[in-house]
């Protein structure tokens, strides 16, 4: 590839028989980054951050009516890394116990900037990246590569922890694959634009799911260890299959307590924890 650029920025590229002609602008009208100086990095590795980003970005908002619900909050006491996301149906938490401790920081990440960063993080578990932080900046640094961004205001992000129960009334332990199949089958029957929910109908040994469109009809059952009690409860298909496919477990284990309250999806040490509200229904 040839690259000649004239005194008034005109810049021809060609390669074999291609040849490109673009206008060009002097590079000091360029926007440099910010600085930011590099104090007291919290470091992770480049897996655990890729993991995060993809365990947690498929729950933030995708339109601009609540800023906040378009990045993902960044909240670091001492040792731990909390990462939130939400759009209002649903919470994606993950906690990660960091290397060393680390002054609180409480900051608002955009989720454009995150999906960006897991696209360039090569992901090596033995390679780290970097993250500064400034009060309106964040810095993410890795192999060669520097990205800054802007951060969001955090100081009214929604206080998870009160919409968060450890009570419930029904506890089931299911196979990951197996619901993530049955409910990939259920959604064949739902065309573009439809918001047809599934029902989970929870009894002592299985699950039977259940889902009525225009289309047609299924009815699915699935064996569960079940504590407590039965219960009917919907909800958005899609939202359940974006929490199944990221997590990289073999079983689940889901919390209910009533066909109106949230469900819950967590591993005992709580390291992960989704939340998802059901769809009213009339029974």
């Amino acid at each position: 590839v040839m690259i000649e650029t004239d005194a008034s920025f005109k810049t021809v590229i060609s390669c074999e028989k291609a040849k490109f002609n673009i206008v060009g602008k002097s590079g000091d009208d360029f926007s440099y980054l910010p600085y930011i100086e590099k104090n007291d990095a919290i470091v992770i590795s480049q897996f655990t951050l890729k993991e995060v980003i993809r365990q947690t970005i498929f729950s933030i908002a995708d339109n601009d009516n609540n800023k906040l619900m378009t990045g993902e909050l960044f909240e670091i006491i001492e040792n731990e890394l909390k990462v939130v996301s939400l759009d209002g149906h649903r919470i994606s938490i993950r906690n990660i116990e960091l290397k060393n401790n680390y002054e609180n920081k409480k900051v608002v990440v955009p989720g454009k900037t995150l999906q960006e960063i897991s696209k360039i993080v090569p992901g090596g578990v033995d390679d780290d990246v970097n993250i500064y932080f400034t009060d309106n900046h964040i810095l993410f640094e890795f192999d060669s590569t520097i990205v800054v961004s802007r951060l969001i205001e955090a100081n009214n992000y929604f206080d998870t922890d009160k919409m968060i129960s450890n009570d419930y009334k029904t506890k089931i332990a299911i196979n990951k694959k197996e619901m993530a199949d049955c409910i990939d089958r259920a959604t064949l029957l739902i065309k573009d634009g439809d918001k047809k929910p599934v029902f989970l109908s929870i009894k002592d040994t299985e699950l039977e799911l259940n889902i009525n469109t225009f289309i047609g009809s299924m009815d699915e059952s699935i064996p569960i260890s079940k504590e407590g009690e039965d219960i009917l409860i919907s909800f958005n298909p899609k939202f359940l299959i974006d929490i199944l496919r990221v997590l990289d477990v073999e079983q689940v284990e889901m919390y209910f307590s009533n066909p109106k309250a949230p469900c819950f999806i967590r591993d005992k040490e709580q390291s992960y924890i989704y939340l998802i509200l059901p769809v009213n229904f009339t029974a």
